[in-house]
């Protein structure tokens, strides 16, 4: 219980975070024609905020596989590294698959932290444990609330726009180049979109890694 307290403790500020985005992503899976225990289950086994709203334009849109897998691999590649070193030495083996699984930008930036250094195993597993279920209720409870709800919720599509504008507009501020790595970003997609837009995604994706890292290179 002192473990499971602390850690209530330490996630509170993530869970408040949590909660409203949870619901609106369940809102707007279930706007978009999933079920509600869809987006219950893509919460439990994906629980990546921003993968989950691309997902479920992916898979309405009619995404074919390697569109889904490029996306998912760009968008969650930093998990790689997240999962390599935050530190769960602490962290009893069968239970460090999931502490594994259940990082988040947020839960790691709690772990790596100077303080987590002093969390015992049992805090570490109850600080994702709580985070996951905090997800997961949320997106549940906006899941449900949306199969009752009986006026047009197609509108929630808007946020996932929204949400990229602001991934966005964060990775140009921590760019030493931001207008130059904005201005090729928009030149992919325009030229994808004109050039072959039922590969825009994946095209301009890839176009735009590869020439960021040349850019990154020469600075």
């Amino acid at each position: 219980m002192k473990s499971f307290r602390s850690a209530f403790e330490d996630t509170s500020p993530i869970i408040v975070g949590y909660l409203p985005l949870a619901v609106t992503f369940g809102l707007f899976a279930v706007s978009q024609g999933f079920h509600w225990w869809w987006a219950v289950l893509t919460a439990m086994c994906v629980y990546s905020g921003a993968l989950e709203f691309i997902l479920v334009a992916l898979y309405t849109g009619g995404a074919s596989l390697a569109t889904v897998a490029t996306a998912s691999f760009f968008v969650s590649f930093r998990h790689i590294f997240y999962g390599l070193s935050v530190p769960i030495s602490p962290v009893k083996p069968l239970a460090r698959l999931y502490v594994i699984h259940a990082l988040t930008d947020e839960t790691y930036a709690l772990l790596s932290s100077p303080a987590a250094k002093t969390f015992t195993g049992a805090r570490i597993f109850w600080c994702q444990l709580l985070c996951h279920s905090t997800w997961v209720a949320g997106v549940a409870v906006g899941a449900l609330a949306g199969t009752y709800i009986s006026g047009d919720l197609t509108w929630l599509a808007f946020t996932l726009t929204a949400l990229f504008v602001c991934m966005s507009i964060d990775a140009l501020k921590a760019s030493s180049q931001p207008w130059l790595l904005g201005a090729i970003a928009l030149a992919c997609s325009l030229i994808f979109l004109w050039l072959a837009p039922e590969y825009t995604m994946i095209g301009s994706l890839l176009t735009y890694a590869c020439i960021s890292l040349i850019v990154g290179k020469t600075e």
